[in-house]
């Protein structure tokens, strides 16, 4: 009987097993993580190897496939066309969620309303969504191929510990690349040289499309289309991290972290910048405990003033947002350093309190980096997951603070008139701040404020709101303190930037309210496009660059929309409009005029352009659409301006030349870009009227780079035959435009009876730092026509001219006789530009050549100068007498030489 029993029991046991078996195996298992290398054909910090970001992306799409840890989100496409994406990387149960904890991050960031128990409730809810990326410098090769790693790494040990609770406790958003158009690039050119004598060459592109590395530098002003996709998607998210990878680390150090040096931008939040340098110290800790040596917060270098850095400014919208340096060779090859490589202040491997373990040399590859920034990555991860709720709460209470801050102090406000020289000028200004959460509002009826009237329609930003840090960091004046490198020594430079103040870039008045607003005021001030929680819903997440090119390009936001300018008023009665230089927008007419086979002159008497040659329908439809005030009328004299532009790219890949063609598209003006084969042909002048050169050290523009650094089609600069056949054209009546730094070139190759007085001067006695300066110019001439009397320049490292024996021509701008010109930013030695020119147009031959001494369009900033760049590519018609003559700038070699001395 118990035999029986027995038996029965294990066939019960038996049954319940194969059935057990049989629901297992109809279960779906997990989809193992696949390998880098199973993608990319190689491991991912391989010698020699750079995986493109169509290989990147084609593996995170694996992996979105694989895990239920990991997703995709699209955001966009590139300049070039490329489809954007980033990853969201948690717990499955947090991505399940994610549109309660986005909602979350969004509560705590915009905390009007909000109590702070609400608020500490929120933070023990929430989840800290924590961005970090592959870098945006493309020629800084590891951050692109970290992020793969980053991604593996993650979800293959996701079960570890440390793993599981950054996975629990932290959101990342892992964008694979901030630039994916120079990954690529970046990433062919060196396949196509691994193995030649061209291996480690520079390339002779820019990595990103019109600007290169100073795809950096455009944060707030978002003139790029990659600008305003992150910054959009940032207002979608509100990240409570921002970090950035680099590499450029100071020798022999390996990873450079924060702190940063000093300065750091004035209105940075204290609480927002503590937490920057906890993350920074953790970091650094992270890599002691690894047993990576050479990590470093060296106090010099890397300052936080300028706010044009897309890893920077978000700290003034209360995000810690920063970046580090790592080291780089170049490229995937790998590199041996001995003790003769170092500094002579670094041999003796002496700890030191910020670079506590030096690094002793030896081999340094890409794996190295990467792995140097996976610790960096992770470690912010970890603190990030250890300390969530403080991370939340303190970003509510950044703008809280704010808040409270402009409730009690000034500004209360700024007024924004919509009377202005270009009345849509302002608009291109305030859709900016818009576009990053600035909340911008109209008054909805006259009222006075400290004696002003301010009528209808006039724009306020009120300052009591979460982003007003920013606002005036960009919209107040900047003073750069005098930091010396020593007592008596020379300034400590800046890292970039000394100066923007964007109102006076723009050439506006933006009159900021000192004392607190009437009840009255505060009532007749109406939001734009609804609340801030409104118009953080986008419904375009599929965005094609298309939605950001039109116009501005800004009307993605509600907010950007609403800010509009006046319709454009075509007025009077006749065939020929005339235009005014004033208004930037008539250039695009210019252009489109040109396309079209119309004709353009520009008259000298009112210094205006006249149209002729186009439908009258047409005219109306691009005045109202562009916001242009112009007058029809019978007379159409003046000289003819139908100019062949030529746009000189060296091989060296000019920033400086990219943002001129930019601007030039932008404003719809007709050129070819050229290169050296062009620039030594003797057919310069039959092709061209006008080229235009930017800014470029004349050694630069020269010689270009070496023989045996490039491949042979990539060598040499213009060299003396270039020099040669540009004096031909000018002198054959061609009109050569050089910009800030090439006007030393065609000093010195053009033989040119102009002396650049600041040339050679010591740093302790003369510099400005990147600042801006007043000028006095002459709006009589057909370069400077729409200009004021006195209009602010952006100078950087930038020529001041006296004019020498023989010169013919005249003066354009020149700094006041007394007085400091400095407008913001920095200047030492104000004697060295009193009363000198800023620009010149000298007469040469039948030709000309235009010195304009700053940079009319430096980084897509000034407004308030385009017409400068673009009067110019225009001029080629005969020298036009003005204000200035040459006497008022003519210095003798015996005077000059009387002036060195003192």
């Amino acid at each position: 009987m118990l035999e029986n029993v027995y038996l029965v029991k294990q066939a019960s046991l038996l049954m319940i097993g194969l059935c057990l078996l049989t629901g297992l195996a109809g279960i779906a298992q997990p989809k193992p993580i696949p390998k880098p290398e199973e993608t990319l054909g190689f491991p991912v910090g391989a010698d020699f190897k750079l995986a493109t970001y169509e290989q990147a992306l084609s593996y995170f799409k694996k992996l979105d496939e694989a895990s239920d840890m990991l997703k995709l989100v699209y955001v966009g496409e590139t300049s070039e066309g490329r489809p954007w994406y980033f990853a969201l990387i948690s717990s499955p149960q947090n991505l399940a969620n994610i549109d309660k904890y986005r909602n979350i991050a969004q509560r705590l960031a915009h905390p009007a309303g909000l109590t702070d128990e609400e608020a500490k409730k929120l933070s023990l809810e929430g989840k800290p969504l924590v961005h970090i990326d592959g870098g945006l410098h493309a020629s800084e090769v590891a951050g692109a191929q970290h992020t793969i790693s980053l991604a593996y790494d993650m979800l293959s040990k996701a079960s570890e510990p440390k793993m599981k609770a950054i996975l629990d406790n932290v959101i990342l958003m892992l964008w694979p690349s901030l630039n994916p158009d120079g990954q690529t690039m970046i990433g062919d050119w060196y396949k196509s040289n691994v193995g030649t004598p061209y291996e480690i060459a520079p390339p002779p592109f820019l990595y990103q499309k019109y600007v290169g590395h100073d795809n950096n530098r455009d944060a707030y002003m978002l003139n790029m289309i990659e600008s305003r996709v992150v910054a959009r998607t940032w207002r979608e998210w509100e990240p409570n991290i921002i970090f950035v990878h680099h590499q450029t680390s100071p020798f022999p150090t390996r990873i450079w972290l924060p702190p940063f040096a000093e300065p750091i931008a004035p209105q940075t939040p204290p609480i927002i910048a503590r937490e920057v340098n906890m993350i920074g110290m953790a970091m650094a800790q992270a890599l002691e405990s690894n047993g990576q040596k050479g990590a470093t917060h060296m106090g010099t270098g890397f300052d936080a003033w300028y706010p044009g850095y897309i890893d920077y400014m978000p700290v003034m919208q209360n995000i810690p947002s920063f970046w580090t340096e790592t080291a780089l060779y170049n490229y995937a090859t790998p590199h041996f350093y001995t003790v003769r490589d170092f500094p002579q202040d670094k041999k003796e491997f002496r700890n030191e309190s910020l670079y506590s373990s030096p690094w002793p040399g030896g081999w340094w590859r890409i794996s190295d980096a990467i792995a140097y920034m996976q610790t960096a990555s992770l470690a912010t991860l970890d603190y990030a997951a250890k300390y969530s709720d403080v991370l939340l709460y303190n970003r509510y209470q950044a703008g809280r603070n704010t808040i409270k801050k402009y409730e009690q102090e000034p500004p209360y406000a700024y007024f924004i008139p919509q009377k202005q020289r270009d009345p849509v000028r302002p608009v291109e200004l305030l859709r900016r701040l818009a576009f990053h959460g600035i909340r911008i509002g109209q008054l909805t009826k006259e009222v006075q404020v400290e004696g002003r009237s301010y009528p209808k329609g006039t724009w306020v930003i009120p300052m009591n709101q979460e982003y007003a840090e920013l606002t005036r960091q960009l919209l107040d004046v900047q003073s750069y303190p005098d930091l010396r490198e020593f007592p008596g020594g020379p300034p400590e430079q800046p890292y970039d930037a000394a100066g923007w103040t964007l109102p006076l870039q723009f050439e506006l008045s933006v009159l900021p309210a000192m004392s607190p607003l009437p009840a009255e005021v505060n009532n007749a001030i109406q939001l734009l496009g609804g609340t801030a929680k409104d118009w953080q819903k986008d419904d375009k997440k599929d965005a094609t660059p298309a939605d950001f090119i039109a116009g501005i390009g800004f009307d993605t936001n509600p907010v950007s929309a609403a800010i509009k300018a006046p319709e454009g008023r075509l007025t009077g009665s006749g065939t020929v409009a005339l235009i005014s230089p004033i208004q930037n927008n008539s250039f695009k007419i210019i252009g489109r005029t040109l396309k079209s086979g119309g004709a353009v002159k520009f008259d000298k008497e009112s210094q205006r352009y006249t149209i002729s040659g186009v439908a009258k329908a047409t005219l109306e439809q691009w005045v109202r659409e562009l916001g242009i005030m112009a007058e029809l009328t019978t007379n159409s004299s003046g000289t003819t301006v139908k100019p062949r532009i030529a746009l000189y790219k060296p091989w060296t890949a000019s920033m400086d030349a990219g943002w001129t063609e930019w601007v030039l598209e932008q404003f719809e003006v007709p050129f070819v870009a050229i290169s050296n084969r062009d620039m030594s042909a003797a057919d310069l002048r039959d092709r061209f009227d006008v080229i235009v050169m930017a800014s470029d050290r004349p050694q630069t523009l020269k010689n270009g780079f070496a023989k045996g650094i490039v491949p042979p089609a990539y060598e040499g600069g213009l060299g003396e035959s270039g020099s040669a056949v540009l004096a031909a054209f000018v002198a054959e009546g061609g009109t050569l435009v050089c910009l800030n730094a090439s006007c030393d070139y065609a000093i010195e190759a053009l033989h040119l009876p102009v002396k650049n007085v600041v040339a050679g001067s010591p740093r302790k006695d003369y510099f400005t730092g990147g600042s801006l300066l007043e000028v006095e110019t002459d709006p009589t001439h057909p370069v400077m026509a729409g200009m004021p009397a006195k209009a602010t320049v952006f100078v950087d490292g930038s020529p001041v001219f006296a004019t020498l024996d023989g010169f013919k021509g005249q003066a354009l701008a020149k700094f006041a006789p007394t007085g400091s010109p400095l407008r913001s930013g920095y200047l030492l030695g104000e004697k060295y530009l009193q009363g000198y020119a800023a620009s010149l147009d000298v007469q040469q031959g039948r030709g000309h050549v235009v010195l304009i001494g700053f940079r009319p369009q430096w980084r897509g900033q000034p407004l308030g100068t385009y017409r400068v760049l673009l009067n110019s590519a225009l001029y080629g018609g005969d020298l036009t007498k003005g204000k200035y003559g040459a006497a008022d700038f003519w210095r003798s070699p015996s005077k000059l030489k009387e002036e060195e001395k003192k």
